[in-house]
C-alpha cells in the first residue's frame, strides 16, 4: 500500500488523530470511505468498458505477462541471446573470456587478414 509498512501506517494514524482531533475524524473517515468506494466503481466501470470494447479477446489477455514488475532487463537480454544462438545452431554469439586468454572478448573466429580501415566520415561544412 504505497510503500508504507505497518509501523509507519500506525504512526500516520496517530498523527492524523492528533491533528484532526476526535470531533472531525469521523467526518474525514467518512469522506475517505466515499473516495475509496468511488475509485472502486470507476475501476469496475473501466473494466466493464474494456470488456465491452474488446469482446472475447479481453479474456484471452495474459495480464501477468503485462505486469511491469515482471520486467527484468537481464532476463530479456539472456533470452534474446539464447534465442539468437538457438536460431543459428552454431556457436554462441559471444564466448566469455577466461583470465588466461586476456581481457577481451573472443568471438570464436580467428581472422588471418587485418581489419580494413574504415572510410572517413563525410563532413559538410555548410550544414553547421
Amino acid at each position: 500500500m504505497f510503500g508504507i509498512n505497518g509501523g509507519e501506517f500506525l504512526v500516520l494514524l496517530v498523527v492524523a488523530l492528533v491533528i484532526l482531533g476526535p470531533e472531525r475524524l469521523p467526518h474525514y473517515a467518512e469522506q475517505l470511505a466515499g473516495l475509496v468506494k468511488s475509485a472502486r466503481r470507476f475501476a469496475k466501470g473501466a473494466q466493464a468498458q474494456m470488456r465491452e470494447e474488446l469482446g472475447p479477446e479481453f479474456d484471452d489477455i495474459d495480464w501477468q505477462k503485462l505486469d511491469p514488475r515482471q520486467y527484468d532487463p537481464r532476463r530479456i537480454v539472456r533470452e534474446a541471446l539464447t534465442e539468437a544462438w538457438n536460431d543459428d545452431d552454431d556457436e554462441p554469439p559471444v564466448k566469455k573470456s577466461t583470465p588466461a586468454t586476456g581481457g577481451g572478448l573472443d568471438l570464436g573466429k580467428k581472422s588471418s587478414t587485418p581489419a580494413a580501415t574504415p572510410a572517413p566520415v563525410p563532413y559538410d561544412e555548410d550544414a553547421t
